[in-house]
């Protein structure tokens, strides 16, 4: 099974359906103008970010979207500088959005969800496994938790952490 590497794309690694539902594009891409108006290229590139870089919505279905959007009159558009689409969102689109807003959080909470998953699929496997193993020994421990084996294990924890980090 593949899930692409850094910078994978849509196609490439994870398919649309499991990173968004019927009916999440919209909202994100209705969200992501709420936030500040944007390009098509500017909302690919704020998916795929949001997504730690795994996946990222193809313009084949990025600007039907936005098509889409503009048709209900939840967002509008105008030409840059650069000659591209921008499109901001009308006050229609923020009733919209706020009528669905846990609807909206709910594709945020999964898009962050799905970027840890992905983080975690490019660790090395040895990597992964002694995780599981550190977090069965914690697990495991059926002593007592004492103020002092507490503060053993999470110095411990910590030390552990701080030289990963620093490369140590």
């Amino acid at each position: 099974m593949g899930h692409g590497g850094p910078g994978g794309r849509g196609g490439r690694g994870e398919r649309a359906e499991r990173v968004f539902g019927r009916g999440d594009l919209p909202l994100i891409v209705l969200a992501l103008i709420e936030i500040s108006p944007r390009h098509g290229y500017e909302i690919i590139k704020a998916i795929e970010e949001r997504c730690g870089g795994a996946y990222a919505p193809s313009p084949g279905a990025v600007y039907p979207t936005l098509t889409l959007l503009e048709e209900q009159d939840h967002v509008t558009s105008s030409e840059s500088a650069s000659g591209k689409k921008l499109y901001t969102i009308t006050d229609l689109g923020r009733a919209y959005l706020d009528e669905n807003r846990a609807q909206v959080d709910g594709i945020l909470a999964r898009l962050d969800m799905f970027a840890r998953v992905q983080a975690r699929k490019a660790l090395p496997e040895r990597v992964h496994q002694a995780m599981h193993t550190l977090k069965h020994a914690l697990l495991l421990n059926k002593t007592n938790w004492s103020e002092a084996e507490a503060e053993r294990v999470s110095a411990v924890l910590e030390q552990a952490a701080n030289a990963i980090v620093d490369g140590h």
